[in-house]
C-alpha cells in the first residue's frame, strides 16, 4: 500500500519536469504593423535645390510615406510647396516654371542703403501666389523651415505662422538678401547654423530621417565680383556645417554631379532633378531597410507558455 503514495509522487514529479518554461512567440496578426514617422530633411543650396524635386518624385513613386518635411533655404521653399499639396507632379510643374527673376529683386541701392543686394519682396510674393495655404500649421504635411537669428547666432525653427515670411527668412542668404524681421527676431538663412537640420526633425518626433545634401563643390576659381565673393563664402560656411550634421541622418541622399551648379544658375533644372531621382533610386534599399529595421524593433513578441 505504501507503493501508491510513492507512485503518485513520482508521477507528479514527472509531470512537473515535462512542463516547459514560458517562451516568446510572435504576436498574432491583429492589424497592420506599426509604422515609423518618416521625416524628409531638405538642405540648402539655391539653384541646386531643383534636385529636391527629383528626390520627392522618386520617393512618391516608390510609395515611401513622408510624415514631416523640414527644410533650410531652398529646401524650405521646395519642402513648403510639397507640404502644402503633397503632390510631386504639381511640385515638378511649379518648379519648372520658377525662374531666377521670380525670386531675386537685385538693386544697387539695396546694397548701398540696405543689408543685401536683394530685398526679398519678390520671393515672398512668389510664395504667396504659388502656395495657397497661408499658415504653416495648416499644411497637409507637418512642415518647418529653419532660419538663423542674426543677432544671437541661434537656430530658429519656424513651424507656425506665415508660410511666405518663413520661407523668405529661411532663404535670406547673408549679403545676398536683406535680413528679415519675423516673430520679433532679425533672421537670415538657416544654413548659417545648420544647412541640413536633421536635429530639428528628430526633436519634432521623427523616427527615421531621410536627409538630402545638395552642397556645392567648395573649389571655385571663377570669382569675379562681390556677389561671387558672398556666394563662395556662403558655400564654404554651408559645406562645413553639413559635414557635422549629416552624420545623424538615417539615410543620406546626395545627388551626384551637381556640385558645380552655381547658386544662381537656374538653367540646370532638368539636370538637377534627374540627379535627385537617380540618387533616391540608389538609396531605396537603405530606405527600405531602415523602415524594416524600425518595424522589427517595435513589433514586440508576446511571452506565453505553450
Amino acid at each position: 500500500m505504501r507503493l501508491l503514495p510513492a507512485l503518485a509522487i513520482a508521477c507528479l514529479a514527472l509531470l512537473t519536469a515535462c512542463q516547459t518554461a514560458p517562451v516568446a512567440v510572435p504576436r498574432p496578426v491583429q492589424g497592420p504593423p506599426p509604422k515609423p514617422r518618416i521625416a524628409l530633411v531638405l538642405g540648402g543650396g539655391a539653384a541646386r535645390g531643383f534636385a529636391h524635386v527629383g528626390v520627392i518624385r522618386a520617393l512618391e513613386q516608390e510609395k515611401i510615406p513622408i510624415d514631416m518635411v523640414v527644410g533650410t533655404s531652398v529646401g524650405g521653399l521646395i519642402g513648403a510647396i510639397y507640404a502644402a499639396d503633397a503632390n510631386s507632379f504639381n511640385l515638378e510643374w511649379t518648379a519648372f516654371q520658377l525662374e531666377k527673376e521670380d525670386l531675386f529683386d537685385f538693386g544697387i541701392m539695396n546694397a548701398v542703403v540696405g543689408m543685401g543686394f536683394a530685398k526679398g519682396d519678390k520671393l515672398e510674393a512668389w510664395v504667396k501666389n504659388h502656395i495657397k495655404i497661408a499658415l504653416i500649421e495648416n499644411m497637409k504635411i507637418p512642415f518647418a523651415a529653419v532660419a538663423t537669428d542674426l543677432n544671437w547666432g541661434q537656430e530658429v525653427v519656424l513651424d507656425k505662422g506665415s508660410v511666405a515670411r518663413a520661407i523668405r527668412a529661411s532663404a535670406a542668404i547673408p549679403g545676398v538678401f536683406q535680413p528679415v524681421l519675423h516673430q520679433g527676431k532679425i533672421l537670415v538663412d538657416g544654413g548659417v547654423t545648420d544647412n541640413i537640420p536633421i536635429s530639428v526633425a528628430k526633436a519634432k518626433g521623427a523616427d527615421i530621417v531621410i536627409a538630402v545634401d545638395i552642397s556645392a563643390n567648395i573649389g571655385n576659381t571663377n570669382i569675379t565680383n562681390l556677389v561671387g565673393v558672398t556666394l563662395q563664402a556662403t558655400n564654404i560656411m554651408f559645406a562645413r556645417n553639413v559635414e557635422h550634421s549629416k552624420k545623424d541622418a538615417d539615410v543620406l541622399i546626395t545627388p551626384l554631379g551637381i556640385g558645380d551648379v552655381g547658386m544662381l544658375d537656374f538653367t540646370q533644372k532638368k539636370r538637377c532633378m534627374q540627379a535627385g531621382i537617380e540618387a533616391t533610386q540608389k538609396a531605396m534599399p537603405s530606405i527600405r531597410k531602415a523602415i524594416e529595421d524600425w518595424v522589427a524593433a517595435h513589433t514586440k513578441p508576446v511571452v506565453q507558455a505553450r
